[in-house]
């Protein structure tokens, strides 16, 4: 057998990559080190997720780990929630934009209080790990019990209906915000996407009085999902800072669903907050893929409306959506990617105006962070650029928690 004689200069420098590699290595354990203590000491919240949907499928118990990785599994269980350093979730009661008649409102209202129900059910079952909270202070009681704090969001005002009684309903359930439109205009305003409409109207006038009855009850406003219009009109309706729970900055990903840089001034000046949301078409821009384009156009004509879809269709029509998705799948962001748009935020107004709302179980996740384990990563990367421990505190839960206070008092005058 030959044996090749390796000079002493590529031995030098064979060893010196595999020394920086353990330095790289050490590095990378020392500040997750870092990033975990930071976490003992703040109180870290994800303003948005879609676990409470899945508290109402059979088999599903969300007090079991679940192994990342697989669809099923989910991206929240209340151990990861422990591993990934995450204090305080609100459970986003998510239903479906559906036809604007009595029989679509009464639908989503019956799911709305079915998922409801199902949260409350989790924190009697599993109530020394998880508790349920509606202030600030509610979130801070449970750190120090070291429990989860289980915040309520509504996605979607679509099970108001035309019942203004039904914001005080829901704020009785515990809801601290109300996403007013989905992905398609509903009888509250309209939205930045699948418009019913060329036309973007904005808030209705009963949206108006939805926005009014959420000062006065002391629910926080989301003005994620609705069009550029609705955005303006509720910051001239309401007399509390609002905030968007999952959206990022369109300036990086121009994105419907991002805000742009005005209106990001137009919260701060608010007093409300951003939240970054961990979904990859958020983040970063997507190149064309036109045969997926194909498909999904193909989908809609064989499947039509989802407005106007039966719950049997419209979970099929899901399945093929995500198998299309799945064989034409865009390049996935990574956590720099959300920090990148932190950095934005904070250039642009300051500390105090951004925060985390992954969409975790709704189509959030990014390469280096699919789950809620991974959360502290987001802190590791802060901790690279520069960012204080009083800095992440605020990015992290301090923001919001802020403002919810802010809407509670106000709530009260």
């Amino acid at each position: 057998m030959k044996h090749e004689i390796i000079p002493a200069a590529a031995v030098v420098i064979l060893g010196l990559a595999v020394f920086s590699g353990a330095i790289q290595t050490s590095d990378e354990a020392a500040l997750e080190a870092k990033a975990r203590d930071i976490h003992t000491r703040i109180l870290s919240v994800d303003t948005h997720c879609d676990t409470a949907g899945g508290l109402l499928r059979p088999g599903w118990d969300i007090g079991v780990r679940h192994e990342p990785g697989k669809r099923e599994n989910g991206q929240i269980d209340l151990p990861r929630m422990k591993e990934g350093c995450l204090d305080a979730l609100f459970f986003g009661v998510f239903t479906g934009q559906g036809p604007l008649t009595e029989a679509g409102y009464a639908n989503a209202k019956s799911r709305a209080l079915a998922e409801l129900d199902a949260i409350d059910a989790m924190t009697v079952k599993y109530t020394g790990l998880i508790g349920k909270a509606t202030t600030p202070a509610d979130a801070a009681r449970l750190k120090k019990e070291g429990k989860r704090a289980a915040f309520i969001g509504i996605e979607n005002g679509y099970p108001i209906g035309q019942d203004l009684a039904m914001v005080k309903t829901l704020a009785e359930r515990g809801a601290r915000y109300i996403t007013l439109c989905h992905s398609s205009d509903n009888q509250i305003c309209d939205s930045g996407t699948e418009r019913r409409n060329p036309e973007d109207k904005g808030l209705s006038d009963f949206g108006k009085s939805v926005v009014a009855e959420c000062n006065r009850l002391g629910i926080m406003i989301d003005v994620s999902h609705m069009s550029d219009r609705s955005f303006a009109d509720v910051l001239k309706a309401t007399k509390a800072p609002v905030l968007a729970t999952h959206s990022c900055c369109r300036a990086l990903c121009d994105s419907p669903r991002n805000l742009t840089d005005d209106m990001i001034k137009g919260l701060a000046a608010n007093g409300g907050v951003i939240q970054m949301c961990f979904l990859s078409s958020y983040l970063v821009s997507t190149p064309p893929n036109p045969e997926r384009d194909k498909a999904m156009a193909a989908l809609t004509e064989k499947y039509g409306s989802f407005e106007t879809m039966d719950p049997a269709k419209r979970a099929e029509a899901g399945a093929a959506r995500r198998e299309i998705m799945s064989k034409y799948p865009d390049p996935m962001a990574r956590v720099k990617d959300i920090v990148d748009h932190i950095d934005h935020v904070v250039k642009l107004v300051g500390i105090d105006y951004v925060g985390i709302g992954t969409d975790f179980d709704g189509g959030g996740g990014v390469e280096d962070c699919n789950d809620v384990s991974r959360m502290y990563r987001v802190t590791m990367e802060l901790l690279r650029r520069g960012y204080t421990e009083a800095q992440i505190a605020k990015i992290w839960g301090g923001n919001t928690m802020r403002i919810l206070q802010k809407v509670i008092d106000a709530s009260s005058k």
